[in-house]
């Protein structure tokens, strides 16, 4: 996740939405980055990844902020004038299995819960639109979950997430904390120097995003 500086808005028009998806393709096809979902909401985003190599999730982070900040710049004849974003992109570690798919139901139902749709297929900026109305070539910029989506897909997303899980995302969003079943997270916690491997090189285990 990241969000504008102080939390302005950053995404005011269906262009503003677009350049951003673009630059999303452009990063996974210069990274090989796997884009498991996504949301961009007015001043901030979430992205749930699944990278394959070491570096890959900094490289991708790099590319896509970076860029973005430049466009938006030049677009908004504002160079100069400060950060676009109020600092470095959060991340956490994900466990497999229900634990990813929760995730994927917590960025792709964002719009829901802020009140700027009835239901996730309906905002146009995001994963779920995508499943459902989006074209084969506009689908190839979602990558499979190494946990499969339930074959209900749209009565799935369109159930209110738990709110245990809810509460236990944003504490992962907010402390950096892996997310997962207590087990694993204590594994995570204390065979890595957490910071390295949320930020940096450290190569995630295959059921990680």
């Amino acid at each position: 996740i990241n969000r504008a500086n102080g939390r302005m808005q950053i995404f005011n028009t269906p262009e503003d939405y677009l350049l951003f998806e673009q630059l999303l393709v452009e990063a996974k096809e210069l990274t090989g980055m796997r884009i498991l979902a996504y949301e961009i909401m007015p001043n901030h985003w979430h992205l749930a990844l699944y990278p394959q190599n070491n570096g890959e999730l900094a490289e991708f982070m790099h590319k896509l902020s970076n860029t973005h900040t430049r466009k938006v710049h030049a677009k908004t004849g504002t160079n100069g004038s400060g950060h676009l974003y109020q600092g470095r992109y959060k991340s956490f570690l994900v466990d497999s299995d229900n634990y990813v798919l929760a995730v994927i139901k917590y960025i792709e139902r964002n719009a829901v819960r802020a009140g700027l749709v009835g239901r996730p297929e309906d905002w146009q900026w995001g994963s779920a639109w995508r499943r459902v109305h989006g074209t084969e070539v506009e689908r190839k910029l979602l990558d499979l979950s190494p946990s499969p989506l339930p074959d209900d897909y749209v009565s799935w997303i369109n159930t209110p997430d738990k709110d245990d899980d809810i509460a236990s995302i944003r504490t992962s969003v907010n402390k950096g904390v892996p997310y997962g079943r207590k087990r694993w997270v204590d594994e995570m916690v204390t065979t890595h120097k957490l910071e390295s491997t949320l930020r940096n090189q450290g190569r995630p285990r295959k059921e990680d995003i």
